[in-house]
């Protein structure tokens, strides 16, 4: 796949990244169990099949699965570390010393001496969450670990993008996971805008939505399935974008990673919607434009 590059951090990677959280739950309903020996073993297919395929971006987290993810991973890292952009988390309440302990756990359950991208894992943040964040020691042990080799960029995770924006002003802080899908569209009005400024590494989650797209229409408009694959329309939005560098997707079997990879191989955006009119008076400008 053909790998962009993740902001000013200099990392080439895919536009599509595999999400570790699947690893961690089970889903009967879909016959998935990570949890047995089988589950296991596929989780492993399932991994080698993106790295062969170059999706070559993992983001996980220690809290799925309390690390279960992240030894699922590890277990693969033995023999591919070397083929992959390695992303963890720590959790954001987490003080100076906690932080420090986190990454030095993940570490083991990796097998590796480093990981590539240690991002402050949260929701939404208080100006009081900020301050802690910055000040309270978070920030402060991830460029410990950093000068010591441990991870190589520090970044930061948010549902709701916003928060994020005064984390832009902190040059240490070079990637952004946050919340950007084809319904879920509040960060092109404002924080990937000033993420662009500062060319900041942008990764979207729930990039097909986490489903909710497809269930709603089932219900409202079950005949556009059927028109048209609406996980492709989510997948090719969010690829659409400039300013988003690699989309998150959650992918247990080797199929679906083949599926998605194809869906992007020699696809071409028909228009960047980073320059798509998000307000009235934009859209009626730009139709009288033309």
């Amino acid at each position: 796949m053909q790998k962009r590059k993740l902001g000013r951090t200099g990392l080439e990677v895919s536009p599509i990244a595999i999400g570790g959280a699947a690893f961690a739950y089970v889903h009967r309903t879909q016959g998935w169990d990570p949890m047995t020996d089988d589950g296991r073993k596929v989780v492993h297919a399932t991994l080698n099949a993106a790295l062969d395929r170059g999706i070559n971006y993992i983001d996980t987290s220690p809290v799925y699965g309390n690390g279960y993810s992240e030894t699922l991973i590890g277990e693969v890292m033995k023999t591919r570390r070397k083929d992959c952009v390695l992303a963890s988390k720590v959790w954001y309440e987490l003080d100076h010393k906690g932080v420090i302990d986190s990454v030095h756990e993940s570490l083991k359950r990796f097998q590796t001496d480093h990981i590539d991208i240690m991002q402050i894992h949260g929701r939404m943040y208080t100006a009081a969450e900020v301050e802690h964040i910055l000040k309270g020691g978070p920030l402060d042990a991830l460029l410990e670990l950093r000068e010591a080799g441990k991870i190589g960029h520090i970044g930061i995770t948010a549902e709701e993008p916003w928060t994020v924006i005064p984390f832009l002003a902190h040059e240490a802080i070079e990637v952004y996971q946050v919340a950007y899908n084809f319904i879920y569209q509040g960060a092109a009005r404002h924080f990937l805008i000033e993420a662009a400024k500062v060319n900041a590494g942008v990764v979207s989650m729930r990039t097909m939505t986490s489903g909710i797209l497809q269930r709603e229409a089932s219900h409202l408009a079950p005949e556009w399935q059927a028109a048209r694959d609406l996980y492709e329309v989510s997948l090719k939005f969010v690829h659409a974008d400039s300013r988003v560098h690699s989309g998150i997707v959650g992918m247990r079997w080797p199929e679906e990673v083949e599926q998605n990879v194809r869906l992007l191989e020699g696809w071409q955006p028909p228009v960047d919607f980073a320059t798509m009119p998000r307000l009235t008076i934009e859209v009626y400008k730009t139709d009288d434009a033309m």
